[in-house]
């Protein structure tokens, strides 16, 4: 009998895509309103259309943010520097509609108020932690290919090393796994990049596969690779022209591109006290110390939690049967030495920092930075210890 082929895929979208452009905004307001005031409760979304973007949401804040300038700030950062692009940073319009934090759901989430005194999670809803051991960032393959070729095509345009580039862009990566879930090759690559008109669809292929693909995947790609470079022909008009943003629309690109599962609470815009981002960020933390320990080789948590509840009302761990102990023996270790309540999450992660609008591209999870603290492996050795393993 045949083998069968077995493909997965994940995809991921450059700065300068409408969505993802809204995810950075959310966080830039966030970051200055934690900047001035660390305790800032925070729950911005953004839209964007057009010449115009617009905010709502709920921030309470001792600071006072300069929301347009913070906008267009962003805007210019990602690189919407003419209007021909999608929008303009200078000239577009800004419209804001936020409000104080509802206080039904103040007292919930501080300490000292509320129907349960302690402070709570700031909404109801599950949350997902992800890791494997098939990279050295432990993460699944396809989306840290994804997000590496998109992070690359910002670099060389801000770099200017391919002058006709525009912000706008997408990347998508399948890769071929034997039957015990090895990654072989990449079998399909695609990239999708704005660009100036006047230039021709074989310079932008060659430029792509020379500069962008093969810099990035070319120890998974061999020759029956197949690469897809703007398989529309064309990719000139972009950004908010082109297709409408908003806020919290790529969350499998924020997390695992469809490989482990996803709660449906985005991250961008919310302050730590949502455990819509807390809590997943230390369900990443716990995941990614288990596989690092050699616990197991894939490892998958969800919690749940109840609004103005401190304690998670569920926690279930799934290894897919590579775990080296038994899982009620995990579960055991998780709840001993890994902050689970919203105050610990906070305090241990140290997350009432303006640090989230780097988060807001090229994924939340999986990245090298001293900022990013749920991506340490410090309780790995500990928790190997606890369990019994040898080194």
């Amino acid at each position: 009998m045949e083998k069968r082929k077995i493909l997965i895929s994940s995809e991921s979208v450059t700065e300068g895509h409408p969505d993802k452009m809204c995810d950075l905004i959310s966080d830039a307001i966030l970051d200055e309103a934690l900047r001035q005031d660390k305790q800032s409760r925070v729950a911005i979304e953004t839209g964007t259309k057009n010449g115009g973007v617009m905010l709502f949401g709920e921030m309470t804040t001792r600071g006072y943010i300069d929301v347009p300038r913070v906008v267009r700030n962003t805007i210019k950062d990602i690189g919407y520097v003419k209007a021909e692009y999608g929008i303009e940073w200078e000239t577009c319009s800004v419209w804001v509609q936020i409000t104080e934090q509802s206080p039904d759901i103040s007292q919930g989430v501080s300490e000292g108020d509320g129907l349960h005194k302690g402070q709570g999670a700031g909404d109801q809803g599950m949350m997902y932690g992800f890791a494997c051991n098939e990279t050295k960032e432990l993460m699944p393959l396809p989306i840290t290919l994804a997000h590496k070729l998109t992070k690359k095509l910002a670099e060389v345009r801000k770099n200017d090393v391919i002058s006709y580039l525009r912000p706008d862009g997408k990347s998508q990566v399948s890769i071929e796994y034997d039957e015990k879930g090895k990654p072989l090759r990449a079998d399909t690559i695609v990239v999708s990049t704005q660009h100036d008109g006047g230039v021709s669809h074989n310079r932008i292929r060659k430029d792509m596969i020379d500069k962008v693909i093969k810099p990035v995947c070319n120890k998974w790609v061999d020759k029956n690779t197949v690469f897809h470079v703007n398989p529309t022909g064309a990719f000139i008009r972009g950004g908010p022209y082109a297709d409408a943003g908003l806020t919290g629309r790529k969350i499998i690109v924020d997390t695992y591109g469809g490989i482990g599962r996803h709660g449906g609470g985005a991250f961008s815009g919310k302050d730590p006290t949502k455990v819509d981002r807390s809590a997943a960020y230390a369900a990443r933390y716990i995941a990614k110390n288990i596989v690092a320990a050699g616990i197991a080789d894939k490892c998958e948590i969800q919690f749940a939690y109840a609004i103005g509840v401190s304690e998670p009302v569920s926690i279930n761990i799934d290894c897919f049967g590579t775990n080296k102990i038994p899982i009620n023996k995990i579960e055991q270790l998780v709840r001993e030495f890994f902050p689970l309540k919203p105050s610990d999450i906070i305090k241990h992660l140290n997350l009432r920092r303006p640090i989230f609008k780097k988060t807001a591209a090229y994924g939340h999870f999986g990245r090298d930075d001293p900022d990013f603290t749920w991506e340490k492996t410090d309780k790995a050795a500990l928790i190997r210890k606890e369990a019994g393993l040898k080194k």
